[in-house]
């Protein structure tokens, strides 16, 4: 038995030929639909050049100001230590006392060879104008005058070696009270009481100064070579002396109270890392911050001139580049989207309503009055779609 199948080809045939002119009806009307789209409402900013603070942002190292060994300078056995450690001390205050008494018996004995050195003064200036009258008289021979009065002078050098010796002994006393020779957090003790310490060859203990504390951070070879190439061409404004204002951001982004600057840049790069180390120092007087302690550091006092920055938000990527928005008429005068690429530099932070807002520095691919979307960009499904420009965007600069 024989099956046909050519009452079903024909149907299908059939069917192709009755739905071909529909599809190529609807696709006759797209473009006619994409023209009557409504315009995409986007809100826009006009490019002005103003100066605007160039920020740095870099990860740092806390230390200590000061990192101070303890050492006594009199020899001597340990009396006692006066201090806990891990505990904050001021400037001159005690931290071990050496055996005091061999050091007040010095200055006793210092004392009284002073009180016996004026008493000798004052027996030869005695003499001297005893023997002065009589010489006058010729009473005394010239020879009996001259050894009063060197005898006198003799005195006079007695009572100044006298006075040396006895600050001399006084210095060892105040010596043998080990003190703090800065305010700061100590460390452990490396001598027990009742040690002999045979002088400043022995180190009792450690100490770092917490206020102020210093920032620690690098700053990269290729950064500076470009800082250095904007400040020749007169785009940007170094803070004077290198003495950039810094602020520090803690781990949980919050702001450091305090605020310091650079006081120090090295003039080397370091190979390894191609960073040149630079110093800051910033107040710490609630002992906050901690040597060890990894922060970001924001350092600004910079200023860009005549720049161009948009939104950050108006700045999009479409994987080959970043690129912005512009407004633009087309051939029958409406406002369409068109891409502009364009290359950005840093991020660059201002004020606004009380809070901060990021830019992006445009370094090219815009100029003063182009007109830049900053809201609605979603709303733009290709490029040259017409949008309507609405209100000015808010949060922004130069809106229009």
């Amino acid at each position: 038995m024989r099956l046909s199948f050519a009452p079903a080809k024909l149907s299908l045939s059939l069917l192709f030929l009755i739905a071909a002119p529909l599809v190529l009806q609807g696709c006759s009307e797209a473009p006619k639909q994409q023209e009557q789209m409504h315009p995409a409402a986007v809100a826009t900013m006009t490019i002005k050049t103003e100066d605007a603070p160039f920020t740095i942002e870099l990860p740092a190292t806390l230390s200590g100001s000061k990192e101070v060994e303890v050492r006594a300078r009199v020899a001597g056995i340990l009396e006692s230590r006066n201090f806990e450690e891990g505990q904050r001390v001021e400037q001159g205050q005690s931290l071990f006392t050496i055996d005091l008494e061999p050091y007040q018996l010095a200055v006793d004995r210092a004392q009284a060879a002073l009180d016996g050195a004026k008493a000798s003064l004052v027996q030869t200036e005695r003499d001297v104008k005893r023997l002065g009258k009589l010489r006058a008289e010729k009473s005394v021979s010239q020879r009996d005058y001259d050894n009063a009065s060197s005898a006198n002078d003799i005195a006079k050098t007695n009572l100044a070696a006298a006075k040396v010796a006895l600050k001399e002994a006084q210095l060892n006393l105040e010596y043998a009270q080990v003190k703090a020779p800065v305010a700061g957090v100590m460390g452990r003790e490396f001598v027990s009481e009742g040690t002999f310490v045979s002088g400043p060859d022995v180190l009792l203990t450690q100490m770092t100064q917490f206020d102020p504390i210093r920032i620690r951070f690098g700053l990269s070879e290729r950064e500076q070579l470009q800082m250095r190439q904007d400040v020749k061409n007169g785009s940007l404004t170094l803070p004077e002396q290198g003495h950039w204002r810094t602020q520090i951001k803690l781990q949980d982004g919050s702001l450091y109270a305090k605020t310091g600057e650079v006081n120090f840049s090295d003039v080397r790069i370091n190979p390894n890392t191609g960073t040149s180390e630079f110093q800051a120092v910033i107040p710490n007087p609630d002992f906050q911050l901690r040597p060890g302690q990894f922060v970001r550091i924001e350092l600004t006092g910079a200023v860009r001139k005549n720049a161009i920055i948009v939104p950050q938000r108006a700045v999009l990527d479409n994987g080959t580049g970043k690129f912005v928005y512009v407004v633009s008429k087309n051939e029958q005068g409406m406002d369409v989207a068109l891409p502009a690429p364009v290359e950005v530099g840093e991020w660059i932070k201002k004020p606004n309503n009380q809070q901060f807002q990021n830019f992006w520095l445009i370094r090219s691919g815009l100029k003063e009055g182009d007109q830049v979307i900053v809201d609605g960009m979603a709303r733009i499904f290709f490029p040259g779609m017409p949008v309507n420009v609405g209100k000015p965007a808010a949060n922004s600069s130069h809106a229009e």
